[in-house]
This record gives C-alpha cells, sequence and structure tokens, in this order.
C-alpha cells in the first residue's frame, strides 16, 4: 500500500469516525479537509496554538501521523500564556511538536513597524520552516488561514505565497465559527478561545516595535486576565495604555475597585496614563490609522 493510499484510509475513518453532534454540511467540509490533508506526502503546521492552528494541528495529526510536523516559532512578539497553550495541547493530543527560535525582532525592517510589518515576520518564519523542511524531508508547509480571512488586511499572506504555503482550511472553505465546532467536538480547549495575535499588533504602525514595550504590553495583559477579563487588548501609545475589552465586559472595567486596580497595576508596570476605549474590542483597530496616511 501506497503512502497516499493510507493517508486516504485514515483520512475515511478519521473523518467518520465522531460525527454526532455536527450539522451534514460541515461533516463534509471536515472529510475534504482530511481528504486534502492525505494528499500530502508529508508536512509541516505552522503551529501557534491558536483556534485554527490547533485544529489544523490536530487534522494532520489524525491523517499523516508521523509525516505531520508542528512547529511553534517563540520570539517576544509570542505571548507566553500562547506558548503554554500550545505546549499542552501537543502534549495532550499526541502532536509530534518542536519549538524554534525567530528572530524578527532584530531585523530592522520588522522594528520599524510599516504597515506591511506581517510580511517581515511571516518572512522570517517561513524561512526556518522551509529550511527545516528541506532537511527533514517535510516538502509542504501549511498554515491555519481560513475562509473569513480573504478580506482581510493580512500582508502575512505575501510571504506566504513566496514560499509556497498552502492554507487547507481556506482551501475547504471553512469559517472560524466552523472550525471552532469541529474544535469543540474534537475536544481541543481552544475552541472556545478569544482571537488573538502577536504582542507586535497593540503598538501603532510606525512605533518602533522593541522587546521593553512587548514586555510591558505582556504584563499589562496579564493583569487584565488575571481580574478575569476574557477579552481584551492593551494598546500601547508610549505612556499611555489604552484598554480595549469586550463590550460585554466593559461595566465590570469601570467598577471602582476594578478600575483602581487596573489603574495601579499598569502603572507599576510603566505607564503613565491608562484609558479605556469605549468603543470595546476591535479586531486590528489599529489599521483604521492607515486610511489616513497617504498611498
Amino acid at each position: 500500500m501506497t503512502h497516499a493510499q493510507a493517508g486516504t484510509d485514515k483520512a475515511t475513518a478519521a473523518g467518520s469516525s465522531s460525527s454526532t453532534g455536527i450539522a451534514g454540511p460541515l461533516v463534509s467540509k471536515r472529510n475534504k479537509l482530511y481528504a486534502l490533508l492525505a494528499d500530502f506526502p508529508g508536512l509541516i503546521v505552522a503551529y501557534s496554538g491558536g483556534v485554527d492552528s490547533a485544529y489544523l494541528a490536530y487534522a494532520a495529526s489524525q491523517v499523516l501521523g508521523d509525516r505531520s510536523l508542528c512547529i511553534t516559532a517563540n520570539s517576544p512578539s509570542y505571548p507566553e500564556r500562547h506558548r503554554t497553550l500550545a505546549l499542552r495541547i501537543a502534549a495532550d493530543f499526541g502532536l509530534q511538536h518542536e519549538v524554534i527560535t525567530t528572530n524578527e525582532t532584530s531585523r530592522p525592517d520588522y522594528r520599524a513597524n510599516p504597515a506591511n510589518r506581517c510580511y517581515f515576520c511571516k518572512h522570517e518564519l517561513y524561512t526556518h520552516l522551509a529550511a527545516i523542511g528541506r532537511e527533514r524531508g517535510f516538502p509542504v508547509i501549511v498554515d491555519g488561514s481560513n475562509a473569513d480571512d480573504r478580506g482581510d488586511y493580512r500582508p502575512g499572506r505575501q510571504a506566504a505565497r513566496e514560499f509556497g504555503v498552502r492554507s487547507p482550511l481556506d482551501e475547504v472553505g471553512l469559517t472560524k465559527d466552523e472550525i471552532r465546532e469541529l474544535s469543540r467536538e474534537a475536544g481541543l480547549p481552544t475552541w472556545d478561545e478569544p482571537a488573538s495575535a502577536c504582542l507586535s499588533s497593540r503598538i501603532p504602525y510606525f512605533a518602533e516595535v522593541t522587546e521593553d514595550k512587548l514586555r510591558m504590553i505582556e504584563r499589562a495583559e496579564n493583569v487584565l486576565r488575571d481580574l478575569g477579563f476574557r477579552v481584551c487588548r492593551v494598546r500601547h501609545h508610549d505612556t499611555v495604555a489604552r484598554l480595549e475589552i469586550g463590550r460585554e465586559e466593559m461595566a465590570r472595567a469601570l467598577e471602582p475597585e476594578v478600575a483602581d486596580a487596573i489603574d495601579r497595576e499598569l502603572r507599576a508596570i510603566g505607564y503613565q496614563h491608562v484609558t479605556l476605549d469605549l468603543r470595546g474590542y476591535r479586531l486590528g483597530s489599529l489599521n483604521d490609522a492607515l486610511r489616513l496616511r497617504p498611498i
């Protein structure tokens, strides 16, 4: 039996083993995903531990076994809580997993924080993954982009195209909500994780990205999570921390004791002013400023 035949048989078994609780059309998409993965002779999953890459890593492992390698990139822009979650999922679900160090924060083009900063980050990542793939016989790199990402501003996709990175979740038309549902069915703890992004995304474009700023942001967001906030971002405006919190949680942030705790803890980190954005959390809110700059 060839690798392709074995992979197809395994994909069919995996795709049909647990269909209860999800609708027929979603079962069909899942089976298409498994069949697509079975066609790859071997692959590397760019695995951050977020909702999308965690499900893709799980599915690839189910279909390809040791022909699937999940790699997490560790750098100052990667939050410790994400790394911890990625490691836990890899251990609990038997993923073939490795952590590598990337150095995007040492690149002047990344530190300058232009509007296409993500391109330089992904270029750094895929340079490492492509080298590992060549050395160890994993000819394909895949990422967790999904069908909902198509209309979003994602300069990292340019780097993905340059390196021939595939996006299986997108290719079979899986949306974020559908990936959450499949993750829940699979027992992945990421199924209801809030959307996540690297810490550099909290710094306004054209303001330099430094490791000191990234550490401040991570510490500040940990304060909010320790206080029980689930959906939150700390946007770093020099000495000002602008808090974006989920709309359903904003009222609690204004309770006197909670507000005092936030203000006290973030000032201790180094912020001189702590503000609450009344529009609440918005995905990619710093992209708004790009519309004000000449093209």
